[in-house]
């Protein structure tokens, strides 16, 4: 794959996490009844550093979780290496609760759609909310995130990495092409 952009610095994914965290805030009055759900894996650091900014702006700690749905894709017979499974860790009952689930990226709406599939799996939630850090369209299930970091209108023949610290050693998200 070849370099194409650098569309967001840490700088600016610094500023989209505050503002969704607002969001989130705003939409939910509050983060009392929440808890969030990082799809692995990017998407749990990401529920993280969201929790923290909640906890600077509100004082409210959000119950964090993690979710694998490797088992859950509808894709899992077509993939060309055996699947890492990474454990789902979800310390709270999901049952009632005003659940976000949390990615780094939508593009087709298979790993929202697997997500929601696993976290339903566990019990009946109030609500699930979706974040995307990041959209590039392209949606082949009607799924549509209810926070989104930043529209990026992507050809199907590029590739958008999000690039976290916690995982990459840098924050930045850039496009790539094929």
């Amino acid at each position: 794959m070849e370099f194409k952009a650098q569309v967001m610095n840490d700088e600016a994914m610094g500023r989209t996490l505050k503002r969704i965290a607002h969001e989130i805030l705003e939409r939910n009055k509050g983060g009392e009844e929440l808890c969030f759900v990082g799809i692995h894996s990017r998407g749990v650091p990401i529920s993280k550093r969201l929790a923290r900014n909640i906890k600077e702006i509100e004082g409210v700690d959000i119950p964090c979780g993690t979710l694998n749905i490797t088992l859950y894709r509808d894709d899992v017979d077509g993939l060309t290496d055996a699947p890492v499974l990474m454990d789902s860790y979800i310390p709270f009952d999901v049952k009632n609760k005003n659940i976000v689930l949390i990615d780094d990226v939508i593009f087709t709406g298979r790993t929202a759609r697997a997500a929601m599939d696993a976290l339903v799996s566990r019990g009946r939630p109030a609500s699930i909310q979706l974040v995307a850090f990041v959209d590039r369209g392209h949606r082949e299930l009607p799924i549509k995130p209810d926070y989104v970091g930043k529209n990026i209108p992507t050809s199907k023949s590029e590739t958008v990495a999000v690039r976290i610290a916690e995982i990459d050693g840098a924050d930045c998200v850039d496009i790539y092409t094929k």
